[in-house]
């Protein structure tokens, strides 16, 4: 397909075109456009601006237009939910057609560089050099992924744009190649960058052993350690420095460890007054200060006296459950990945608090059987913040079939996914197939965050109760 657009000088800076009207523009409009094949004699600003429109689609608007383009697709989402529910023979219509009110967009209080986590990768550029660290534009599927700076993307702080280029220096003198497909070999791969409002900074390097040996893999973690140490990395000024020899994808710290080369092991966050240690694959909300703001507000919509009993679901590093620890009498966390429990246990010791106990593996294996011998007394209620895979059948069906639980928050950053589908499970009248004999919960209300200023996506809450 023949790429026709107008080009700006190579040295202009980036700058958004003349709004049209963009308020209703979908994410779908801005995400599938510009499929054209790579073409390497584009100029830079070319590429920066495909790059913005990729990753941060809404970054022409201004935020508050921006907030509304969100209201309205939570709204489309809502009344989604609303229909099926309807065709489950449940009167959910309410005003507007939403199965429930929705409240306004909750602004993030940063609205640049706000992320505390970015993923970059290696590929190839725009300019062929297949050491280029940066994200992607174009599909697989389309054969036309180019790896591009990410110099002039809003949401990334600039800590994390400074690593990624000491990254790209180092691969650059390397005599080992990048991988960039598994099969044709090479070594080089991810850069992960976690970074706090403390000053710390925490990178990870992905690397694919290939065929080498460990004599061979100790020279380049000894060369990676120098160069960020006492070489141009250090001006980086690492907390941690980590590798991890990876052979898949994705590689938990489980199916293959993370090898601290320099520094502390952990990083450190304050979040609502209290201190949270962090490991390199924990989940931790990745805008800091948005999800104090949302912290506070599940705070206030649990509704828990000082008898209640809060079942943190997918719980991380803790931070939900600790947060609300003074006001309830319990908190039970549940979590997948095994170091995240860890350091959800080391932030409950160092906080001083007592009143917290964390269960280590999937929650489809922990919860049926946390609440099938349940007979606490005690008012129990439920807070869930999945993955985008949203949770399992079996944890709805637990959540669904427990009496205790008479409240439930669901926290997802993709809704229309498959946390739709826990949603109908959820409401559904009660269904011997699927083992939910549960009384069906109902939505009440609906509250979406800002917690990914210029993308499209949201972080809604949902709120249930029986």
């Amino acid at each position: 397909m023949a790429l026709c657009c107008v080009l700006r000088p190579p040295r202009c800076r980036l700058r958004p075109p003349p709004l049209r009207s963009l308020v209703t523009t979908t994410a779908a409009a801005w995400e599938g456009k510009e499929k054209a094949r790579v073409n390497c004699s584009l100029p830079e600003p070319y590429w920066e601006e495909r790059l913005a429109n990729a990753v941060t689609p809404l970054w022409r608007l201004p935020y508050q237009e921006q907030l509304q383009v969100k209201y309205e697709s939570q709204r489309k989402i809502l009344q989604t939910l609303a229909s099926r529910l309807e065709e489950l023979g449940i009167d959910a219509q309410k005003p507007g057609g939403l199965c429930c009110p929705l409240q306004p967009v909750v602004p993030s209080p940063i609205i640049n560089g706000y992320r505390n986590k970015s993923t970059f990768s290696v590929n190839r550029g725009p300019d062929g050099n297949p050491k280029t660290v940066g994200l992607y534009v174009g599909t697989g599927r389309e054969r036309n992924i180019v790896c591009v700076k990410a110099n002039h993307v809003e949401n990334i702080p600039s800590k994390h744009k400074q690593v990624a280029q000491c990254y790209e220096e180092f691969i650059s003198h390397s005599p080992l190649d990048s991988c960039i497909l598994f099969h044709e070999g090479g070594h080089w791969r991810e850069l992960v960058v976690r970074t706090t409002r403390c000053g710390h900074t925490m990178a990870i390097i992905t690397f694919h052993p290939q065929q080498l040996g460990q004599e061979a893999l100790a020279t380049q973690k000894a060369l990676l350690k120098e160069f960020f140490t006492s070489g141009p990395g250090a001006v980086c000024a690492l907390t941690s420095l980590y590798f991890q020899e990876s052979t898949m994808t994705r590689c938990s710290h489980e199916q293959s460890p993370y090898q601290l080369l320099h520094g502390a092991p952990h990083i450190f966050e304050e979040l609502l007054g209290l201190r949270f240690r962090i490991s390199p694959d924990a989940f931790f909300q990745v805008n800091t200060a948005g999800a104090e703001v949302l912290y506070q507000t599940v705070r206030e919509l649990c509704q828990a006296a000082g008898d209640t009993v809060l079942l943190d679901i997918c719980c991380g590093t803790g931070t939900i459950g600790l947060s609300l620890a003074h006001q309830v009498s319990k908190v039970i966390g549940v979590e997948v990945v095994e170091k995240a429990i860890e350091d959800a246990e080391w932030n409950a010791a160092f906080n001083r608090i007592s009143n917290c106990e964390f269960h280590s593996g999937k929650a489809e294996a922990v919860l049926p059987q946390l609440l099938a011998s349940w007979e606490d007394a005690r008012p129990l209620v439920a807070v869930v913040n999945p993955s985008r895979a949203g949770l399992h059948y079996r944890v709805v069906r637990a959540i669904r079939n427990c009496r205790a639980i008479r409240r439930l928050l669901y926290i997802s950053c993709k809704p229309e996914g498959e946390a739709m589908r826990n949603f109908l499970e959820l409401c559904c009248p009660p269904d011997p197939r699927k083992k939910l004999a549960g009384e069906p919960f109902a939505p009440v209300m609906a509250i979406p965050f800002d917690m990914f200023p210029h993308t499209v996506h949201c972080e809604l809450v949902l709120l249930f109760t029986r």
